[in-house]
């Protein structure tokens, strides 16, 4: 189908810098004329690399319904992965193994440039049977001396030696067996060689390697037109079994630019038929010989969006991008994904393997105290437990029963960097402990504490991991008795460093620094902590709105607050960070309850 485009060229002052160009080129361009051009593209011709619009495919769609009861409306659609594979119409040069390399770099420009699709292919058939290896009586092929070797080794009459037992023969064998290692003895040279893999008709029997959603290949090469040509010749030398066998020995075939699909050979370039007409000295086995190809692309090759793009419908954003949590991938998709939720997941599955064992989705958003997320697990094992390493340390995350949020490494490592090794850090809503963890490894000591019980359970397991047990001191209380109870005590003045990473509620615990110090009477010496909170903003100017907000959970004016965009978490939403110092009129003032 082609396609057209116009395209308007307006008026373009040139402006040289030089007079003497200005002088030497003069340029008029007509101030009311512009030029039209119209360009007729056909897309099926000017598309270059594989598409999955482009080729013969097996069958129309890539899903598969389930049926038509209606009684679980989300899994109506079940993912064909047979359905992708794709056969596009290639040509090749078939030339002799010995001058595959040479003949590579000569062409090159004229060779397929496919993403992960080598330029030489290798065909079943392309090298020496092992049929006709077998009859061959020199030191290359399977007969001659090493057929002699096993002979000797039998102690057969024609050879005029004694029969060995195998005990007398391995002892022999022993004496004999020195530093020119399998010199004397190929024979325990080929039992020595690691096996190799059969081959198999990598075309028959497709439905048998697909398993578990993975493809074993990325894609085959097969030759068209085979022609028989020899078969009675070699038929005659060799008997009847070897009617089906050609006689090639050992070649490859390099693939040609996808332009030269269906070409005579006068119309391909001077370098490809000068080596198809054997005007090179590489070719000193035979001349090469063009052949056409069919060239199979499964479901393994395609990366993930090209497969969800001809999944869904016509309209609807791929989703391309998610969390990752150890080995689980988290989802935030939108109401028009989720009909097609189960195939989107199945697809990040299989093309993240075996990285991604989990794919799950949220289902609302976080309401609860404990901050936890109503995951849904749409693909892979149920496990929502798993193991996250983050800048150096090791962390066991329960995604169902706590809260984890990858997008935020960057941000927890900015704020540790400002720390020094003679802090003292007080971390007010720690959860697992990415904050707690990674400040451990570089300041003095850490007070750690979550309302979350499940939380506290897995911070401890995570501090036993990483051998950090001697550096942090863990709290299971609400965030308003933590803070009181902590700077209440006689280590209140060793504090010098607090986050209060919680970025929904965190401004409604501030007000428990108000008065925090009230009962020890001004002391000059003192060492105020400095402050670090979390929280969103909608407004036009979030850094004034969140200062503001910070003013009035603290009943004070606090001048200087160093603010920081974390990150962008919603259309107009900013996550933001404000850094200061407490005021000494707060940390003195009277004191005030909570509630």
């Amino acid at each position: 189908m082609a396609a057209s485009f116009a395209l308007v060229v307006l008026p373009i002052p040139v402006v040289y810098r030089s007079p003497s160009l200005r002088k030497k080129f003069p340029v008029s361009v007509p101030p009311a004329q512009s030029l039209r051009i119209c360009l007729h593209i056909t897309a099926d011709s000017n598309h270059y690399g594989p598409s999955l619009s482009h080729g013969q495919r097996p069958t129309p769609v890539g899903v598969t319904e389930c049926g038509d009861d209606g009684s679980d409306a989300d899994c109506c659609l079940v993912l064909d992965r047979l359905a992708f594979s794709r056969t596009f119409n290639v040509a090749a040069l078939r030339v002799p193994a010995a001058d595959c390399s040479a003949l590579e770099r000569r062409l090159r420009g004229h060779l397929l440039n496919w993403p992960r699709i080598r330029n030489v292919a290798r065909v079943p058939g392309d090298d020496l049977e092992p049929e006709f290896r077998a009859l061959l009586r020199d030191d290359n092929g399977d007969g001659g001396y090493r057929l002699l070797s096993l002979c000797r080794h039998d102690g057969g009459p024609e050879f005029g030696r004694e029969a060995l037992s195998p005990v007398l023969y391995r002892e022999k064998l022993a004496k004999q067996f020195n530093f020119r290692g399998f010199l004397k003895f190929r024979h325990l040279e080929r039992m020595s060689r690691l096996k190799k893999k059969k081959k198999r008709n990598r075309l028959a029997g497709q439905e048998a390697r697909v398993k578990d959603g993975e493809e074993k290949d990325y894609s085959v090469v097969e030759v068209l037109g085979e022609s028989d040509k020899g078969n009675d010749e070699m038929s005659s030398l060799l008997g009847d079994e070897f009617h089906s066998r050609r006689w090639r020995g050992p070649t490859r075939l390099l693939l040609l630019d996808a332009r030269y699909t269906g070409q005579d050979i006068e119309e391909l370039p001077a370098a490809i038929k000068a080596v198809l007409k054997g005007d090179t000295a590489l070719c000193e086995n035979s001349v090469p010989e063009l052949a056409q190809c069919q060239l199979t692309l499964f479901y393994n090759y395609w990366d993930m969006s090209q497969i969800l793009e001809n999944l869904l419908p016509e309209g609807i954003v791929v989703p391309t991008g998610f969390e990752t949590v150890g080995h689980i991938a988290h989802l935030n998709l939108r109401d028009e994904h989720l009909p097609y939720k189960k195939v989107i997941a199945q697809v990040i599955l299989d093309k993240n393997r075996p990285k991604i064992e989990t794919v799950v989705n949220k289902v609302d958003t976080i309401q609860n105290e404990y901050r936890t997320m109503q995951l849904e697990v749409l693909a892979g094992n149920h496990s929502l437990v798993t193991t996250v390493i983050e800048n150096g340390i090791k962390y066991q995350v329960d995604l169902a029963r706590v809260y984890w949020n990858s997008r935020l490494a960057t941000e927890r490592q900015r704020l540790v960097r400002g720390f020094t090794g003679s802090d003292v850090v007080c971390d007010v809503f720690s959860g697992v402990g990415p904050i707690t963890l990674s400040a451990a490894k570089k300041v003095k000591y850490v007070y750690a504490n979550d309302l979350n019980p499940t939380a506290v359970e897995y911070l401890e397991k995570n501090i036993f991991i990483n051998k950090l047990d001697r550096k942090i001191e863990v709290f299971n209380m609400d965030g308003w008795r933590f803070i009181c109870s902590l700077f209440s005590s006689q280590r209140c003045f060793s504090i010098t460093q607090v986050v209060m990473n919680l970025p929904t509620d965190a401004l409604d615990f501030l007000g428990a620094f108000r008065g925090i110090f009230g009962g020890r009477g001004r002391t000059n010496g003192c060492r105020l902590p400095k402050i670090h909170i979390y929280g969103f903003s909608k407004a036009d100017n979030p850094e004034f709105d969140f200062h503001e907000r910070i003013n009035m959970a603290l009943y004070e004016t606090v001048a200087d607050i160093e603010m920081h965009r974390v990150r962008l978490v919603a259309p107009g939403k900013w996550m933001l960070c404000g850094s200061f110092i407490l005021p000494r009129n707060v940390a003195f003032a009277s004191k005030i309850h909570e509630g």
